[in-house]
């Protein structure tokens, strides 16, 4: 009898201890505390926009004007510059070479130019008068031996041949035209400079120093300069890099003045149209939603874009486009905000009107008329 009974009473007592340690062991789940409070809107009717922090001269992408070894970079991130502050440096030695030898040339015409209009020099024309003089003699000499050979010739035609007397009339020939050139000589270099030739040197002259101009521009042009006053927000180039000139996706450094900050928001196109600048908007950093921050309105883009700054909401439309408004803020006291940090925004609105309220006197009227 009692070995009838005995495996019922442990078959259930062996469920009632199961059942009690399961009752034991299991706790009810605990709602897990979000690590920061989100952000909650302080105004009764409002458009929420994700907003983006930006320098209040917009994030500033440097490039390079032409492509080029780095040899220099002067800056660092974080560092303080002013507009037209050297960046980094390209390299610049074949430019410089090609610089010195257009000022070679710049001399050389620039002396040239300056002989042309002194005029020539008394020992040139003097030395010109002796080179006349000489062929002079020359011209002379070669008329005497003509009348000799022409002479004999006339006496007895076996004495000289014909060609002997061809001869020497040919050698008077060639003398009277080098007195022709000697005397034409001396009477430019007495003349002076020619007006025609000045000109034209004037103009080489002119050539050369554009050549030096153009030169020394190509210079300067590989010294990046900052194209205004603020901070280096990012570096990404280095000395030894190639600088693209071409523009990439990363920037080669990112510039811009965050004395006073700039918070581009992305409204939803659904809501532009109840956007009104006039109305109060508020901006939370993400994690401090204990802390509210005013904006200042600063401008509307009117061109509605495609949504690309994403939160990571897992209600966020990705398929849409946004009209984009920036306003402005000053730098929190108690912690830094910094650029590229996310921000939610609550722009006050008037509030939409309740579909099932009765119409009002005027609209009842409008309707009827209708």
């Amino acid at each position: 009898m009692t070995r009838q009974y005995l495996l019922p009473v442990i078959a259930v007592l062996g469920v009632g201890f199961g059942l009690y340690m399961m009752a034991a062991t299991t706790k009810p789940p605990q709602q897990s505390k979000p690590v920061a409070e989100p952000s909650k809107a302080p105004f009764a009717a409002y458009v929420f926009g994700a907003g983006l922090i930006e320098a209040s001269t917009e994030n500033v992408k440097v490039g390079s004007p032409t492509g080029g070894l780095v040899t220099t970079v002067y800056v660092k991130v974080g560092d303080q510059v002013k507009k037209g502050q050297p960046l980094w440096q390209l390299e610049d030695g074949p430019k410089r070479a090609e610089l010195a030898r257009y000022e070679a040339a710049g001399a050389s015409a620039e002396a040239t130019l300056d002989k042309l209009r002194k005029g020539n020099r008394l020992e040139d024309i003097r030395k010109q008068e002796q080179q006349l003089a000489q062929v002079n003699i020359q011209l002379d000499d070669a008329r005497a031996q003509l009348v000799l050979r022409e002479g004999a010739a006339t006496e007895d035609l076996r004495a000289i041949s014909q060609d002997e007397v061809n001869q020497a009339r040919h050698a008077v020939r060639q003398r009277e035209a080098a007195v022709a050139y000697q005397q034409a000589e001396l009477d430019r270099l007495k003349t002076g400079t020619w007006t025609a030739e000045l000109r034209v040197q004037q103009a080489a002259v002119r050539e050369v120093r554009a050549q030096i101009l153009q030169t020394k521009v190509d210079v300067e042009r590989l010294t990046v300069r900052s194209p205004l006053a603020g901070e280096v927000l990012q570096v990404k180039i280095h000395a030894g890099e190639y600088a693209p000139a071409a523009q990439t996706d990363d920037a080669l450094m990112l510039v811009g003045n965050n004395e006073l900050l700039n918070v581009r928001v992305d409204v939803d196109e659904q809501d532009a149209w109840r956007v009104d600048h006039a109305q109060p908007a508020v901006a939370y950093p993400r994690g401090r939603s204990d802390l509210n921050i005013p904006l200042t309105f600063v401008r509307v883009e009117p061109y509605v874009v495609p949504k690309k700054s994403l939160t990571g909401a897992s209600t966020e439309r990705v398929d849409t486009r946004v009209l984009q408004v920036v306003y402005s803020f000053h730098q929190p006291h108690d912690f830094s905000l910094y650029v590229g940090q996310q921000m939610d925004v609550y722009v006050q609105v008037q509030p939409l009107p309740d579909p099932g309220a009765p119409a009002a006197p005027e609209e009842r009227s409008q309707r009827g008329t209708s």
